[in-house]
């Protein structure tokens, strides 16, 4: 057997981030080859994530990065098993590395390619997959999406203190000093937390699925349907409306002024500002 020293060993922990003793053994059993012994550690890992493959990740964090002018910001779910895991410093250390490296993915949605982002030479799924041979835990990115303005505009975040609930908003201005504007930056950031909060299923109406709206509308009927057509019609229409003002982000009751729409209240902001607004897209991602 190859005679292992500490020297040695630290390099490898220094290199993997894992214990000592762990770092010791993958030394042992490659004969003191310090490439061999990290690429055993990385397939302990991927045996660890195979063994553990139909388990649920329900636990984890919402991790989000935005450029310093609100004009590029990405937001991913980094999820594990438990909420312990959750905490611990060797996943914490992890999400640390997403938000450095999540604005560098050049696609804007896919976790598979936010996977493949290198940051300092190494891919983020091989540091993830380090992390599990340590956690023990399956571990996986979840949800992923950039979004990027190219011209007058801005990017509103937000992530809700338990790190579970975060949320982005795009925001087209007429011009660029209407999103330098404090006032609309500070709203860009409140929209995000109402879609936190108040869940929108689609920016407006037309942006929802045909076949959701015909099965809210076959609820709606059978809800009156021992009522005259004429009157059937008009109490369907109704509810309708009241659907789509519950779930369209832009005809919802803003959640710091209820009597306004989102979309008033960005009208007005924007008016403020000496221009115009128009929300273009937004996410919102939870885990558990």
């Amino acid at each position: 057997m190859a005679d292992i020293s500490a020297a040695l060993v630290m390099k490898l922990r220094k290199m993997s981030g894992q214990g000592m003793m762990d770092c010791k053994a993958a030394l042992a059993e490659t004969g003191g080859e310090l490439d061999e012994a990290m690429t055993l550690l990385r397939k302990k890992g991927m045996a660890t994530m195979e063994k553990r493959a139909g388990r649920e990740t329900s636990e984890g964090k919402v991790v989000c990065s935005a450029q310093e002018d609100s004009k590029l910001a990405a937001m991913a779910t980094l999820c594990c098993e438990t909420d312990f895991v959750a905490k611990s410093d060797d996943f914490n250390a992890v999400t640390e590395i997403l938000g450095k490296c999540i604005l560098n993915c050049d696609a804007d949605s896919g976790a598979g390619n936010l996977a493949e982002t290198e940051i300092d030479g190494r891919k983020l799924s091989e540091i993830i997959t380090e992390t599990v041979s340590k956690t023990g835990e399956k571990t996986e990115l979840g949800d992923y999406a950039r979004f990027k303005i190219d011209g007058a505009g801005l990017i509103g975040t937000y992530v809700h203190f338990n790190g579970k609930i975060g949320a982005m908003v795009e925001i087209e201005t007429s011009d660029d000093s209407v999103a330098a504007d404090s006032a609309m930056k500070q709203l860009a950031t409140d929209i995000s937390m109402h879609i936190a909060a108040i869940k929108p299923i689609a920016l407006d109406e037309s942006a929802i699925d045909a076949d959701v709206i015909e099965k809210e509308k076959a609820i709606a009927a059978d809800q009156v349907k021992n009522k005259p057509a004429n009157i059937m019609d008009k109490i369907v229409e109704g509810k309708m409306k009241k659907f789509f003002a519950e779930n369209c982000l832009v005809a919802q009751g803003f959640v710091k002024e209820e009597k306004k729409t989102v979309a008033e209240v960005l009208a007005q902001a924007a008016k403020d500002a000496g221009g115009t607004a128009t929300i273009k897209q937004f996410v919102r991602f939870e885990i558990g």
